[in-house]
């Protein structure tokens, strides 16, 4: 006697798929989870090779490097100081394990050699230019936001944003044309941030248009300073003249500089503010910013200390230990948990 086939009925298949699509629940986010902890534990080390590239420096020169050069150019003495304009990034290059091709960065002439953002010595054009990976957390979307320029996600601090955001002798590790200590770092080296990290911008560049005033990828931009409360909420330009991030050869706070007047990833836009004075040339076209650390990792950022040890802080941390984690000799007893 024959055996009939029995088929595979409506209600079977109906059980499998919805076997599959909890397993799809279950799964798909614990693969996402994994992703995002290798992205941020990824990020994390970047930093770590920043702080070995400080380290060097430190051993070579007795100092850390400047966070934003500033000096008169002798072929164009009248030009403003800040044309030189060469971020810590870019003054570590000779430190970098990895980045041989930065050690060809002639930082003897200004970052800008004229006027236009595109008047850059031709040595050193297709150098800047270039997309560095150790300068790009994996957690965002790694692509340049300049034609000129490679991008960069990481920033130096400059304290606590004190002085409306000056980037003159700030209380943090960095400025324009610190050279600061260990010694000097007398609330301790592990419990003072070097670095932190920022998204990249997004948008039209110089708009005046709210509608782009996103705290995750724009800024706000005044002529006044230094800011103000008042004077960064009334501000009509944003991405004034290049987004966030755009390079890391450029010390400045639209760039590779940041501070803790706000907690990270702040819900209130970063501003930034210029010294357009025509009179002292050493203060000219200089940056003011209160420019807050900023990821894409969920609920917080990484920072590098002093001591080139990496953490994550969270969004919620109290924010005065935030802004005496910026600070180089407040006095603070604060740490990282």
């Amino acid at each position: 006697m024959r055996r009939t086939r029995r088929g595979v009925t409506l209600v079977e298949i109906l059980v499998v798929v919805a076997i599959i699509g909890v397993l799809t629940g279950v799964l798909l986010p614990a693969v996402q989870q994994a992703r995002e902890a290798a992205r941020r534990s990824s990020c994390g080390n970047n930093l770590r090779q920043i702080g070995l590239g400080l380290a060097g420096h430190e051993a070579a020169r007795g100092h850390f490097p400047v966070g934003a050069e500033s000096r008169q150019w002798a072929e164009q003495p009248t030009f403003p100081h800040q044309f030189f304009r060469w971020s810590v990034l870019a003054h570590l290059s000779p430190y970098y394990e990895a980045e041989e091709i930065l050690r060809g960065l002639d930082l003897s002439v200004p970052l800008y050699t004229g006027f236009s953002p595109t008047d850059i010595a031709p040595q050193n054009k297709p150098i800047v230019k270039l997309t560095v990976p150790l300068f790009l957390c994996p957690g965002d979307r790694g692509m340049p936001v300049s034609t000129i320029f490679g991008p960069t996600n990481y920033a130096a601090s400059t304290g606590s944003g004190g002085g409306g955001g000056t980037p003159f002798d700030a209380d943090g590790l960095f400025f324009i044309n610190s050279r600061i200590r260990p010694k000097d770092i007398t609330d301790g080296l592990s419990k003072t941030v070097a670095f932190s990290e920022s998204i990249l911008g997004d948008g039209p560049q110089a708009t005046t248009n709210r509608a782009f005033a996103n705290p995750v990828t724009a800024y706000a931009f005044t002529f006044f300073i230094p800011l103000t409360e008042t004077r960064c909420q009334r501000a009509t330009d944003w991405n004034f003249t290049d987004l966030r991030g755009f390079s890391w050869a450029n010390g400045e706070y639209r760039t590779t500089a940041y501070n803790h007047y706000r907690t990270p990833n702040s819900a209130t836009i970063d501003c930034i503010g210029v010294e357009m004075s025509s009179v002292d040339k050493a203060r000219q076209y200089a940056g003011y910013g209160w420019r807050a650390a900023r990821s894409r990792h969920p609920g917080g950022v990484n920072v590098m200390a002093a001591d080139g040890a990496a953490h994550f802080v969270t969004d919620s941390v109290d924010p005065a230990v935030w802004k005496a984690l910026s600070t180089r000799a407040g006095g603070e007893a604060a740490g990282f948990e």
